[in-house]
């Protein structure tokens, strides 16, 4: 197949891929061909005459595998927004044998005694340190996967890795099953009394894309309590959509998630850990298990006192004794309107997408960092709905591409991500190009698209790990972008949230969609008066799923549970973290918590809360250092977006904040330290 895109470079600008001449036949013989040329190349590395040297190792090695990465990239961009049968039958053949292939590369003896007498004499090599961290790093990921391992031990190791990729591609493509099952579907608009009119048209078309014509259906977001519960008036329906929010997936993925569990426990305590868990945190910047044992008990009691109090709150407005779990985010809306007189829903016609992100999000990227954007409608992106921006750096150079691709369909999963489809490095001399997906319903042709707030900041967070890969300016493939720690990774764009309600920056993107006319002054006041309002709900929510993922994976091998018993297990967890509140459920269940069993956030999920440490201080830092927010964003990018992983990534919070983290920011953020 001579002519198959992925066997050369791309021709077009940035090589961006040629997703016009792509086609689904194209994906397994580019990934035959480019695990063999990899392990050809691995081969020829290893097999060297003469001492290993940082050229014919390390550097060789970040050069292999251009075949292999051109199509991943793109096979799995497009499992997760554009898939369909032939591409999920795919992704389960092919994600087992490319664990497989990773081992063969980990795992083979020659490479690894080349590295190991590298790393032995690394402090007389006269490498830089960008040329030190990626020597680190290549031994650490190998003494990681079990290189010093003995043959039977690495041959268990073998076969642990290729089910568990297996296991985690049936979870994926279980819970999509699930989530479609789930979907209410309803006969009248009527009700659907309490959304807006927009809303209930989206809800017809998307009757209609799902084959329901004349109807309404309400798809499942991928996380717990539904957008629709702060709106619906009925009760009943209210308590139908968590139910079926809470419910689905456990059927098909409990036993998926022991099985998880019980393979992961085991590899870790292969390679001499006590859990997964311990395996995960000792290559993150939290570095124990212990560190982040502490940080989420210190966040329970305040999140818990907090919860309690606006659940108070809610039960006395709507005149009840206790609050339900499926009335919560309903009556939260309506104290919000009567503490801040502030409705969600007026907010929306002051929030188009294509304001936000031109006048906001492109807007905020030129006041912090001197950035430009020029959409290029002459290039074609992975799908119809996605748009391309050329990146212009401050003094007219070309700095990469941006791709939005911002709107729901059904063949694209829930929830909100970046992905790079050509990291930067200076090596292969590759600029970067990064894509953003979201989930925003579509309106029929020619009408706005009105984000939510709460979409709005997740715009400008997906955006926030776009410039991570945008602004990388680093040598080795392995270290460009967001290739940074776990617990790290979120804290860039978790920064870049604070933009959305920057006075400046708010005043530029906030206008009535039909008049042009300014948002209210008061509104963003009672936005930010607010926004503490609710900080007990969605700590708890979120701390309740950080917990449920680490006590899935901080188990032993002989501590998993049965495969029946995961509700029990989950049930258990909750109680013991003293974060089972019924009226909160975890922000992910086990049956849908894809971020943990299908994603890369096994023993992560505490990330989002350790890396928020650091973006909560290094945002004040941003309004109280006496410097401009322009000269400040040149600090940042420079010490720390621009680095990847080529430095320490708590080093590099020091080179900008100038020391260690506090707690104390993140706790005013949420309203806790009181």
């Amino acid at each position: 197949m001579t002519s198959n895109p992925f066997f050369a470079p791309s021709d077009l600008p940035y090589e961006l891929p040629p997703f016009a001449r792509i086609r689904n036949e194209h994906f397994l013989p580019a990934f035959v061909r480019g695990m063999d040329e990899q392990l050809a190349e691995v081969a020829a590395i290893s097999a060297g005459a003469g001492p290993a040297t940082f050229e014919n190792t390390v550097e060789a090695l970040e050069r292999s595998g251009a075949v292999l990465d051109r199509v991943s990239r793109v096979f799995f961009n497009k499992a997760a927004c554009d898939t369909d049968d032939e591409i999920q039958a795919l992704e389960a053949e092919i994600t087992p044998r490319l664990a497989a292939h990773d081992d063969a590369l980990l795992l083979d003896p020659a490479l690894f005694a080349r590295l190991d007498a590298l790393h032995g004499r690394r402090e007389q090599l006269g490498l830089d340190a960008e040329q030190l961290m990626l020597l680190e790093r290549h031994h650490t990921r190998r003494v990681r996967a079990g290189a010093r391992l003995a043959p039977e031990q690495q041959q268990r190791l073998r076969e642990l890795n290729t089910e568990i990729a297996a296991r985690c591609t049936e979870f994926g493509q279980n819970l999509r099953t699930a989530d479609a099952a789930a979907a209410l579907v309803l006969d009248r608009a009527e009700e659907l009394a309490g959304l807006s009119a927009d809303q209930i048209a989206a809800a017809a078309r998307n009757a209609h894309a799902l084959g329901h014509e004349g109807k309404f259906v309400l798809s499942l977001k991928n996380f717990s309590n539904q957008p629709e519960l702060a709106a619906l008036d009925d009760p009943a329906l209210r308590e139908r959509l968590l139910a079926a929010s809470l419910g689905r997936g456990i059927d098909s993925n409990g036993s998926v998630a022991v099985a998880l569990a019980g393979l992961r426990a085991e590899r870790a305590a292969l390679l001499g850990y006590p859990s997964h868990a311990a395996w995960e945190v000792a290559d993150r910047t939290a570095g124990t298990t212990e560190a982040v044992e502490d940080l989420l008990g210190r966040l329970v009691a305040p999140a818990v006192a907090n919860a309690e109090r606006e659940g108070a709150a809610l039960a006395e407005a709507a005149g009840v004794a206790e609050i339900g779990a499926a009335d919560w985010q309903y009556y939260s809306e309506r104290v919000r309107k009567e503490r801040f007189d502030l409705d969600a829903a007026a907010l929306r016609p002051y929030l188009e997408l294509e304001t936000v992100l031109h006048d906001g999000v492109f807007h905020a990227a030129g006041l912090v960092y001197g950035i430009s954007f020029t959409p290029r409608p002459d290039l074609v992106p992975h799908h119809p709905d996605a748009r391309i921006y050329e990146v212009h750096d401050a003094d007219g150079s070309q700095l990469g591409l941006y791709v939005g691709d911002f709107h729901a369909r059904e063949s694209k999963r829930g929830g909100a991500w970046m992905d790079a489809l050509v990291p930067q490095s200076r090596l292969l001399g590759h600029q970067p190009v990064v894509v953003n997906h979201l989930n925003v319903a579509k309106p029929p042709a020619g009408e706005p698209v009105l984000l939510t707030w709460s979409e709005v900041h997740t715009l400008f967070h997906e955006f926030g790990h776009a410039l991570h890969g945008l602004f990388s300016d680093v040598r080795y493939p392995l270290l460009s972008g967001t290739q940074v720690p776990r617990d790290f990774v979120e804290f860039p764009s978790q920064v870049n949230e604070v933009w959305a309600d920057w006075p400046e920056v708010l005043a530029h993107y906030a206008r009535h969609h039909v008049t042009g006319e300014p948002m209210p002054p008061e509104l963003p006041a009672r936005l930010r008066e607010a926004e503490t309002f609710g900080a007990g709900f969605r700590m708890v929510e979120h701390q309740a799923a950080a917990v449920l993922d680490w006590a899935w994976h901080s188990l032993s091998a002989d501590q998993v549970p049965e495969e029946g018993a995961a509700e029990a297990f989950e049930t258990a967890a909750l109680q013991r973290s003293g974060l089972a509140m019924a009226a909160i459920p975890p922000r992910y269940r086990t049956g849908y918590f894809s971020h943990v069993f299908h994603g890369g956030y096994a023993a992560g999920y505490y990330g989002y809360r350790w890396a928020e440490v650091l973006d909560a201080d290094t945002v004040r830092w941003f309004r109280e250092n006496g410097k401009t927010v322009r000269e400040s964003g040149e600090i940042f990018r420079r010490e720390l977006l621009s680095k990847g992983g080529s430095v320490d990534p708590l080093g590099a919070f020091r080179a900008v904040v100038g020391r260690d983290a506090q707690i104390e920011p993140l706790l005013a953020r949420h309203g806790l330290d009181g």
